[in-house]
Protein backbone atom coordinates (compact mmCIF):
# COMPACT_ATOMS: atom_id res chain seq x y z
CA UNK A 1 0.00 0.00 0.00
CA UNK A 2 0.87 3.53 -0.13
CA UNK A 3 2.71 5.50 2.55
CA UNK A 4 1.44 8.77 3.52
CA UNK A 5 4.10 10.33 2.11
CA UNK A 6 3.15 9.37 -1.29
CA UNK A 7 6.75 7.42 -2.15
CA UNK A 8 5.20 4.03 -2.97
CA UNK A 9 3.17 3.41 -6.08
CA UNK A 10 -0.74 2.85 -5.62
CA UNK A 11 -3.74 1.65 -8.21
CA UNK A 12 -6.66 3.54 -6.74
CA UNK A 13 -10.44 2.06 -6.38
CA UNK A 14 -13.15 5.25 -6.73
CA UNK A 15 -15.14 4.47 -3.73
CA UNK A 16 -18.63 6.05 -4.12
CA UNK A 17 -19.67 6.74 -1.16
CA UNK A 18 -23.50 7.56 -0.58
CA UNK A 19 -24.87 9.45 2.96
CA UNK A 20 -26.98 8.06 5.09
CA UNK A 21 -29.45 9.16 7.98
CA UNK A 22 -28.68 8.07 11.64
CA UNK A 23 -32.14 6.64 11.30
CA UNK A 24 -31.48 4.20 8.86
CA UNK A 25 -28.24 2.50 10.44
CA UNK A 26 -28.71 -0.37 11.99
CA UNK A 27 -28.63 -0.68 16.16
CA UNK A 28 -26.18 -3.12 17.78
CA UNK A 29 -27.70 -6.69 18.11
CA UNK A 30 -26.98 -7.69 21.78
CA UNK A 31 -28.48 -11.19 21.59
CA UNK A 32 -26.64 -11.74 18.27
CA UNK A 33 -23.21 -10.81 19.72
CA UNK A 34 -23.75 -13.04 23.07
CA UNK A 35 -23.92 -15.82 20.31
CA UNK A 36 -20.91 -14.59 18.50
CA UNK A 37 -18.84 -14.42 21.53
CA UNK A 38 -19.90 -17.77 22.40
CA UNK A 39 -18.22 -19.16 19.19
CA UNK A 40 -15.48 -21.52 19.15
CA UNK A 41 -13.54 -19.13 17.58
CA UNK A 42 -14.13 -16.42 19.68
CA UNK A 43 -13.13 -18.37 22.94
CA UNK A 44 -10.88 -15.95 24.70
CA UNK A 45 -13.61 -13.72 25.48
CA UNK A 46 -15.98 -16.36 26.64
CA UNK A 47 -17.32 -14.90 30.23
CA UNK A 48 -17.19 -11.82 28.98
CA UNK A 49 -20.27 -9.58 29.92
CA UNK A 50 -21.35 -7.25 27.53
CA UNK A 51 -24.01 -4.30 28.26
CA UNK A 52 -25.17 -2.11 25.51
CA UNK A 53 -26.34 1.10 26.28
CA UNK A 54 -28.80 3.38 24.34
CA UNK A 55 -26.68 6.18 24.90
CA UNK A 56 -23.91 7.30 27.73
CA UNK A 57 -21.95 10.05 28.24
CA UNK A 58 -18.41 8.15 28.19
CA UNK A 59 -18.33 4.47 28.00
CA UNK A 60 -14.98 4.70 30.10
CA UNK A 61 -16.78 7.07 33.02
CA UNK A 62 -19.58 4.31 33.10
CA UNK A 63 -17.08 1.19 33.25
CA UNK A 64 -14.98 2.72 35.96
CA UNK A 65 -17.68 3.79 38.55
CA UNK A 66 -18.34 -0.45 37.64
CA UNK A 67 -15.15 -1.36 38.58
CA UNK A 68 -15.16 0.87 41.70
CA UNK A 69 -18.59 -1.07 42.47
CA UNK A 70 -16.68 -4.34 42.40
CA UNK A 71 -16.98 -5.58 38.85
CA UNK A 72 -15.35 -8.41 37.41
CA UNK A 73 -12.29 -8.32 34.73
CA UNK A 74 -14.50 -8.50 31.47
CA UNK A 75 -16.75 -6.26 32.30
CA UNK A 76 -17.83 -4.52 28.68
CA UNK A 77 -19.71 -1.22 28.32
CA UNK A 78 -20.41 0.28 24.62
CA UNK A 79 -23.10 2.62 23.72
CA UNK A 80 -24.98 3.58 20.61
CA UNK A 81 -24.57 7.16 21.65
CA UNK A 82 -21.42 8.72 23.22
CA UNK A 83 -21.99 12.31 24.00
CA UNK A 84 -18.55 13.15 26.06
CA UNK A 85 -16.24 10.63 24.89
CA UNK A 86 -12.60 11.17 26.48
CA UNK A 87 -9.50 10.91 24.80
CA UNK A 88 -5.62 11.68 25.94
CA UNK A 89 -5.07 15.20 27.27
CA UNK A 90 -8.68 15.45 28.29
CA UNK A 91 -9.79 15.79 24.95
CA UNK A 92 -13.38 15.40 23.94
CA UNK A 93 -15.23 14.00 21.55
CA UNK A 94 -18.90 12.81 20.90
CA UNK A 95 -20.40 11.03 17.99
CA UNK A 96 -23.39 10.71 15.60
CA UNK A 97 -25.98 7.98 17.21
CA UNK A 98 -24.57 4.26 15.83
CA UNK A 99 -22.09 5.67 13.44
CA UNK A 100 -19.22 4.36 15.70
CA UNK A 101 -18.05 1.66 18.32
CA UNK A 102 -17.39 3.36 21.66
CA UNK A 103 -16.31 0.84 23.72
CA UNK A 104 -14.56 -0.19 27.34
CA UNK A 105 -13.46 -3.04 29.27
CA UNK A 106 -12.53 -3.28 32.38
CA UNK A 107 -9.18 -5.64 32.74
CA UNK A 108 -7.21 -6.55 36.34
CA UNK A 109 -3.74 -7.38 34.90
CA UNK A 110 -2.15 -9.39 37.27
CA UNK A 111 1.65 -7.98 35.92
CA UNK A 112 3.96 -5.55 37.38
CA UNK A 113 2.77 -1.87 37.57
CA UNK A 114 5.82 -1.29 34.96
CA UNK A 115 4.50 -3.39 32.46
CA UNK A 116 0.73 -1.60 32.43
CA UNK A 117 2.02 0.96 29.66
CA UNK A 118 1.57 -1.71 26.74
CA UNK A 119 -2.39 -1.75 27.59
CA UNK A 120 -2.90 1.11 25.10
CA UNK A 121 -0.09 -0.87 22.12
CA UNK A 122 -2.04 -4.16 23.18
CA UNK A 123 -5.38 -2.49 22.29
CA UNK A 124 -4.54 -1.48 19.28
CA UNK A 125 -2.46 -4.30 18.04
CA UNK A 126 -5.75 -6.21 18.65
CA UNK A 127 -7.96 -3.60 16.30
CA UNK A 128 -5.20 -3.44 13.96
CA UNK A 129 -4.95 -7.15 13.52
CA UNK A 130 -8.81 -7.48 13.54
CA UNK A 131 -9.50 -4.51 10.47
CA UNK A 132 -8.14 -6.53 7.56
CA UNK A 133 -10.45 -8.69 7.51
CA UNK A 134 -13.52 -6.36 7.47
CA UNK A 135 -11.84 -4.74 4.66
CA UNK A 136 -9.67 -1.93 6.33
CA UNK A 137 -6.23 -2.80 6.18
CA UNK A 138 -4.81 -0.80 9.27
CA UNK A 139 -1.54 0.65 10.83
CA UNK A 140 -0.64 1.92 14.00
CA UNK A 141 0.40 5.04 15.61
CA UNK A 142 2.67 5.70 18.66
CA UNK A 143 0.79 5.17 21.06
CA UNK A 144 -2.79 5.18 20.78
CA UNK A 145 -4.31 5.57 17.46
CA UNK A 146 -4.91 3.56 14.12
CA UNK A 147 -4.59 4.39 11.04
CA UNK A 148 -5.43 3.65 7.40
CA UNK A 149 -5.18 5.09 4.38
CA UNK A 150 -7.99 6.34 2.53
CA UNK A 151 -8.02 6.58 -1.15
CA UNK A 152 -10.21 9.54 -1.85
CA UNK A 153 -7.58 11.10 0.40
CA UNK A 154 -4.79 10.72 -1.81
CA UNK A 155 -3.34 7.63 0.15
CA UNK A 156 -2.75 9.98 3.53
CA UNK A 157 -3.10 8.08 6.72
CA UNK A 158 -6.17 8.86 8.69
CA UNK A 159 -7.31 8.14 12.28
CA UNK A 160 -9.60 5.27 12.40
CA UNK A 161 -10.04 4.76 16.21
CA UNK A 162 -8.23 6.11 19.20
CA UNK A 163 -7.63 4.23 22.58
CA UNK A 164 -7.62 5.35 26.04
CA UNK A 165 -6.51 3.47 28.90
CA UNK A 166 -7.23 4.91 32.30
CA UNK A 167 -5.78 3.41 35.93
CA UNK A 168 -8.76 3.05 38.56
CA UNK A 169 -8.62 2.11 41.59
CA UNK A 170 -11.03 -0.34 43.13
CA UNK A 171 -11.25 -2.27 46.55
CA UNK A 172 -10.04 -5.34 45.17
CA UNK A 173 -7.14 -3.51 43.56
CA UNK A 174 -6.21 -1.25 40.73
CA UNK A 175 -8.08 -2.28 37.21
CA UNK A 176 -7.34 -0.72 34.07
CA UNK A 177 -10.28 0.46 32.41
CA UNK A 178 -9.41 0.27 27.91
CA UNK A 179 -11.50 2.56 25.81
CA UNK A 180 -11.77 2.42 22.60
CA UNK A 181 -13.79 4.75 19.82
CA UNK A 182 -13.87 3.42 16.08
CA UNK A 183 -15.44 5.42 13.59
CA UNK A 184 -17.35 2.79 11.71
CA UNK A 185 -20.17 4.54 9.47
CA UNK A 186 -19.67 8.22 9.61
CA UNK A 187 -19.78 10.24 6.42
CA UNK A 188 -17.39 12.80 5.23
CA UNK A 189 -19.37 15.79 7.39
CA UNK A 190 -19.47 13.69 10.53
CA UNK A 191 -16.05 13.32 10.66
CA UNK A 192 -14.74 15.00 13.99
CA UNK A 193 -11.91 16.24 12.25
CA UNK A 194 -10.37 16.89 8.73
CA UNK A 195 -7.51 14.18 9.28
CA UNK A 196 -10.35 11.37 10.27
CA UNK A 197 -11.83 8.61 8.45
CA UNK A 198 -14.18 5.82 8.70
CA UNK A 199 -14.89 2.55 7.71
CA UNK A 200 -17.10 3.47 5.51
CA UNK A 201 -15.29 6.13 3.67
CA UNK A 202 -12.25 3.66 2.82
CA UNK A 203 -14.68 0.33 2.19
CA UNK A 204 -17.78 2.59 0.47
CA UNK A 205 -20.23 0.73 2.69
CA UNK A 206 -21.21 0.41 5.85
CA UNK A 207 -20.07 -2.47 8.52
CA UNK A 208 -21.96 -5.29 10.09
CA UNK A 209 -21.05 -3.31 13.55
CA UNK A 210 -22.59 -5.96 16.09
CA UNK A 211 -19.84 -8.76 13.95
CA UNK A 212 -16.77 -6.45 14.02
CA UNK A 213 -17.70 -5.61 18.02
CA UNK A 214 -17.32 -9.28 18.57
CA UNK A 215 -14.45 -10.02 16.71
CA UNK A 216 -12.63 -6.50 18.21
CA UNK A 217 -13.66 -7.82 21.53
CA UNK A 218 -12.00 -11.47 20.86
CA UNK A 219 -9.05 -9.87 19.15
CA UNK A 220 -8.56 -7.90 22.87
CA UNK A 221 -9.03 -10.90 24.90
CA UNK A 222 -6.78 -13.01 22.59
CA UNK A 223 -3.76 -10.74 22.94
CA UNK A 224 -4.24 -10.03 26.75
CA UNK A 225 -4.14 -13.51 27.70
CA UNK A 226 -1.00 -13.68 25.27
CA UNK A 227 0.59 -10.78 26.81
CA UNK A 228 0.29 -12.47 30.48
CA UNK A 229 1.94 -15.72 29.42
CA UNK A 230 5.34 -16.91 29.57
CA UNK A 231 6.92 -14.97 26.51
CA UNK A 232 4.27 -12.64 26.12
CA UNK A 233 5.24 -9.73 26.68
CA UNK A 234 8.26 -10.07 23.68
CA UNK A 235 5.53 -11.46 21.43
CA UNK A 236 3.47 -8.12 22.33
CA UNK A 237 6.57 -6.01 21.63
CA UNK A 238 7.46 -8.06 17.64
CA UNK A 239 3.60 -7.56 16.89
CA UNK A 240 2.99 -3.91 17.96
CA UNK A 241 6.80 -2.92 16.07
CA UNK A 242 5.63 -4.75 13.20
CA UNK A 243 1.91 -2.70 12.90
CA UNK A 244 3.43 0.68 14.20
CA UNK A 245 4.21 3.21 10.92
CA UNK A 246 5.53 5.36 13.35
CA UNK A 247 8.75 3.62 13.25
CA UNK A 248 11.24 4.51 11.24
CA UNK A 249 9.79 7.90 10.56
CA UNK A 250 10.93 11.62 10.95
CA UNK A 251 8.70 12.22 13.85
CA UNK A 252 7.89 15.58 16.06
CA UNK A 253 6.62 14.66 19.93
CA UNK A 254 5.12 17.52 21.75
CA UNK A 255 5.61 16.70 25.18
CA UNK A 256 3.36 16.44 27.98
CA UNK A 257 5.96 19.38 30.28
CA UNK A 258 5.34 21.33 26.46
CA UNK A 259 9.10 20.62 25.30
CA UNK A 260 9.33 19.72 21.53
CA UNK A 261 11.27 17.16 20.56
CA UNK A 262 12.77 16.09 16.64
CA UNK A 263 14.35 12.90 15.19
CA UNK A 264 13.65 9.74 13.89
CA UNK A 265 11.54 7.13 15.46
CA UNK A 266 13.59 4.26 15.57
CA UNK A 267 12.00 1.60 17.70
CA UNK A 268 9.88 0.36 21.24
CA UNK A 269 11.48 -0.23 23.61
CA UNK A 270 11.23 -3.02 26.29
CA UNK A 271 8.46 -0.93 28.21
CA UNK A 272 6.63 0.39 25.49
CA UNK A 273 7.98 3.94 24.77
CA UNK A 274 8.96 5.30 21.43
CA UNK A 275 13.09 5.38 21.10
CA UNK A 276 13.38 8.61 19.02
CA UNK A 277 17.19 9.37 17.63
CA UNK A 278 17.40 13.22 17.87
CA UNK A 279 20.10 15.54 16.92
CA UNK A 280 21.24 15.68 20.77
CA UNK A 281 20.98 11.58 21.15
CA UNK A 282 18.57 8.86 21.80
CA UNK A 283 15.92 9.65 23.62
CA UNK A 284 12.87 7.33 24.94
CA UNK A 285 9.67 9.25 24.94
CA UNK A 286 7.19 7.67 27.53
CA UNK A 287 4.24 10.51 26.83
CA UNK A 288 3.65 12.65 23.74
CA UNK A 289 1.91 13.87 21.38
CA UNK A 290 3.42 12.11 17.95
CA UNK A 291 3.28 13.97 14.32
CA UNK A 292 4.74 11.82 11.34
CA UNK A 293 6.68 14.76 9.35
CA UNK A 294 6.99 14.47 5.76
CA UNK A 295 9.75 14.78 3.69
CA UNK A 296 10.52 18.02 2.69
Amino acid sequence: MASSDGLDAWWWVNVVVVPTHPATRPPLDQDRLADLLRAPARAAAAGWSVTVLEEAGSTNAELAGLARGGAPEGTVVTTEHQTAGRGRLDRTWAMPARSALAVSVLLRPQVPAASWPWLPLLVGTAVAGVLPAHGVPAVLKWPNDVLVEEPAASGELRKLAGILVERVDTPEGPAAVVGCGLNTDLDRGELPVETATSVRLVTGSSPDRTLLLADLLAALAEQYAGWAAPGGADALHAAYSRACSTVGREVRVELPAGGLLTGRASGIDAGGGLVVDALAGQVVVGAGDVVHVRPA
